[in-house]
């Protein structure tokens, strides 16, 4: 797959995830930073706390570590089939 289908993969993950319910397409910021985050980090602790550290940033508030971690793992795992299947 490529970079872009793996990127639309992500932002619908993410869309659906919506940890405020702002609704889809309403944190496109956000979105645009954890997926560089994704493509950065081969690491769910490290993503997981860049996820934190976005939605803080935006939201004012803190989204539960656990609750990141969880998403991080599904983000990165999407990736990593994207690897397997080149």
């Amino acid at each position: 797959m490529e970079s872009k289908e793996l990127s639309y993969k992500l932002i619908d993950i993410l869309n659906k995830w919506d940890p405020f319910n702002v609704g889809e397409g309403e944190f496109d910021p956000e979105i645009a930073d954890i997926l560089q985050a994704v493509h950065d980090f081969d690491d769910a602790d490290k993503i997981a706390k860049r996820i934190q550290s976005v939605f803080e940033f935006s939201f004012e508030q803190l989204l539960p570590y656990k609750e990141c971690r969880l998403i991080a793992n599904t983000l990165l795992s999407i990736k990593n089939e994207d690897v397997c299947s080149i």
